[in-house]
Parts: structure tokens; C-alpha cells; sequence
């Protein structure tokens, strides 16, 4: 049986911690218990469900969807620039239409 290390994965509300999503861990725990975040597509229910290197995110941040792909999980809530390099953005860009931002809301 192999053994998880601490890197293998990291709780979802940590994570968008220290990836500065949120500015207090209990705001990305309330976002993630409301079922507002998906990890690949599949809504998560708990803050507790966890993300690993290479998945989804996706999540609303204010008025907008965010979509993101986990690069690293980190260790700490570090400065913006360590925290920056935890994912890559792919959100659709601003020339997205309406209706497809729209659909991507309705989805959440």
C-alpha cells in the first residue's frame, strides 16, 4: 500500500488560502460548505474534500467566475508573487459573450 505524503493533496479551503482567493481560510471554508466550488466539473459539499496538482477550480470571486489550474499545493499563505505561482489562470477572457459568462454563473 503506498503511503500519501503531505504533498499528494491539500484541503480545498487551505488551498485557495494560500493561493490568496480568499482573505481569511474561514471565508474559503464557507464558500466551498455552500457548494460553490467545483474541483474538474463535480461540485464539491465539503471544505474539507481535497485538490491535488492539475485540477480545476472553478469558483466565483465577486462578480466573476474564476476557472484555474493547480500548479503546486504550497506549504504556507506566503506573499502575493509565492502565491501566484500555486496555478495558472485560465478563466475566459473578458471577450467572452454574455450568455456564456451567464451560463458559466448559472452552473455555480
Amino acid at each position: 500500500m503506498s503511503k500519501m505524503t503531505e504533498q499528494d493533496s491539500l484541503r480545498v479551503d487551505k488551498y485557495l488560502w494560500f493561493a490568496r482567493f480568499f482573505k481569511t481560510r474561514s471565508l474559503a471554508t464557507k464558500r466551498a460548505n455552500g457548494g460553490r466550488i467545483r474541483i474538474n466539473g463535480n461540485k464539491i459539499k465539503k471544505s474539507s474534500d481535497t485538490v491535488r496538482i492539475g485540477d480545476i477550480l472553478t469558483f466565483a470571486q465577486g462578480n466573476e467566475i474564476r476557472v484555474i489550474r493547480v500548479l503546486n499545493l504550497g506549504t504556507r499563505r506566503g506573499p502575493a508573487q509565492e502565491a501566484q505561482s500555486l496555478y495558472e489562470d485560465i478563466t475566459p477572457n473578458e471577450d467572452t459573450d454574455e450568455a456564456t459568462r451567464d451560463k458559466l454563473l448559472a452552473k455555480m
